[in-house]
């Protein structure tokens, strides 16, 4: 069997497989048929196989052979991959599971991608959680437990599937790449950053936490403050970190802002931040529920009530009318329902069960997992006057032509071009487009993902410090002198605006009723 089949099995494996984060069921099954388009045969392996080291080493499957024959460099990914522990929940937490908008989506596509030989279609949701429950009664579930608990003697990994939609994902990317491309050559040597934007600022900083009594939690809000030590500016800034992070994550951005004299909060989103992620790792929560949609929007409106109020001992004195919120991916949702943006269910249930949409992107799974939710997170707050949304997930949740023009702040929208979990295509430029405000502003990152755009304390901001710094300034955002060398970025929302949508199913499905 050739080396590449095996390469192309292991590079794409993770994409197909990476559903199983929420599912697993009567032991049986030890076979496994990766299925690779444009080869004439199937990659084989037996689950046994990949149990340890030892095992792979004395198999006699494709794989095992492999890995002798690579003198073990296959071992360790692996390995890895089939026996590190899945984030799923304890036993008596599996049919919880199901209810989870999350849950259902990434069962959703788990279903459409592998198939048990004798069962003419996609597994069940009974299927995957009498899996899920017999993989639990072993310990904390792998990717090998959980196929060894399938019914059947053979299971087969349409890697075809997920190789559509690699290539989806490519596509969805694809006209932000050619855009900068584009603008890149017609402007000639790359513009340069002006040192007083991206240059730390004359003030020293200090940094607190406080915790705040809310309403809407059981327990007090955790809010990171970051401010000047003197020569504040007077100006509030909060930043909205994403699923899954922390405020931490964000420090950079936050100490770039206050060392020119900004006062920023990071609220510490308790319902879907990185303790409840490692809580839910270990079993002792199911996954992010709809309502934090609500409560995350209300975590920002219960600081600036703090803030307002005057109950924050050694906060500087700031204005709370013309407070800018900056959010990172969902912390971007959040940021543009504080500033008018308007959540729906419309598109939530025309779309989340297509799997075949040309716009299905990663960031499907969080915001499918919105529909009980959407029609209730319309959470606009008048102190809020500004937005910078950055990565952020969008194109299910706002319906463009409708829910985004109810936008009354000033809003930029920052798109990395190789963001795989919100491709620039339908999370951005298509957006940006179908709202068609001159107003606002869409900057596109060359080279920019999901995640290579944030920065923690003591790294100096990022490629976006000049950026935020300058929006921050006197409207209209200046064309030069925030550009970043380690990643360019270009202002694209002229070009976006005059341009014809391309002819493709994923802009004429785009916002459709």
């Amino acid at each position: 069997m050739p080396l590449f089949r095996l390469r192309a099995a292991l590079v794409c494996l993770p994409l197909v497989l990476s559903p199983l984060a929420i599912a697993t069921p009567a032991r049986a099954l030890n076979e496994v048929v990766v299925q690779l388009p444009l080869v004439e045969s199937d990659f084989v392996l037996q689950l046994s196989d990949v149990s340890s080291a030892a095992a792979l080493w004395q198999g006699n499957s494709d794989l095992a052979e492999l890995n002798a024959a690579s003198d073990g460099a296959l071992t360790n990914r692996v390995l890895s991959l089939f026996n590190d522990p899945l984030p799923l929940g304890k036993p008596q937490q599996a049919e919880a599971l199901l209810d989870n908008g999350m849950a259902q989506q990434a069962l959703l596509l788990l279903s459409s991608l592998i198939r048990v030989d004798g069962l003419p279609q996609g597994l069940s949701d009974q299927q995957l959680l009498t899996a899920l429950q017999q993989a639990n009664r072993q310990g904390p579930p792998t990717l090998r437990t959980f196929l060894e608990a399938l019914p059947g003697q053979r299971a087969r990994i349409r890697l075809h599937e997920a190789l559509r939609a690699l290539q989806k994902l490519l596509t969805q990317q694809a006209e932000g790449q050619q855009l900068l491309q584009a603008l890149n050559t017609a402007a000639g040597p790359a513009l340069q950053g002006a040192p007083a934007l991206l240059n730390p600022g004359p003030a020293a900083l200090t940094r607190f936490e406080v915790a705040l009594p809310v309403r809407h939690r059981p327990q007090p809000l955790q809010v990171v403050l970051v401010q000047p030590r003197s020569a504040a500016n007077g100006q509030l800034v909060v930043i909205s970190h994403g699923l899954w992070d922390s405020p931490e994550s964000f420090l950079g951005w936050a100490e770039h802002l206050a060392s020119h004299g900004y006062t920023v909060l990071l609220p510490r989103h308790p319902g879907s931040d990185q303790e409840q992620q490692q809580a839910m790792l270990a079993g002792r929560t199911p996954p992010p529920s709809a309502e934090e949609l609500r409560n995350r929007p209300l975590d920002v409106i219960a600081s600036l009530d703090a803030v307002a109020s005057g109950t924050i001992a050694g906060l500087t004195e700031v204005r709370t009318n013309q407070v800018t919120v900056i959010g990172h991916s969902w912390g971007g949702t959040t940021a543009l329902q504080l500033g008018g943006a308007r959540p729906s269910d419309r598109q939530l249930i025309q779309r989340c069960q297509d799997l075949d949409d040309p716009d299905r992107n990663l960031s499907w799974v969080l915001q499918c997992s919105f529909l009980s939710s959407a029609d209730q997170a319309s959470l606009a707050d008048p102190r809020v006057t500004s937005v910078i949304a950055v990565s952020p997930v969008v194109s299910l949740l706002f319906n463009p032509s409708q829910d985004v023009r109810n936008l009354r702040t000033r809003t930029l929208l920052i798109s990395g071009s190789s963001d795989w979990v919100a491709p620039s295509g339908p999370e951005a430029i298509d957006p940006f487009r179908a709202h068609g405000d001159p107003e606002q502003h869409l900057v596109l990152v060359d080279k920019g993902d999901h995640f290579n755009l944030r920065r923690g304390s003591g790294e100096g901001g990022g490629p976006l410090r000049g950026l935020m710094l300058a929006w921050l300034g006197q409207p209209p955002l200046a064309p030069t002198g925030w550009q970043d060398s380690e990643l360019p970025l270009l202002d694209v929302s002229i070009p976006v605006l005059e341009s014809r949508p391309p002819a493709t199913p994923a802009t004429v499905t785009q916002g459709s009723p």
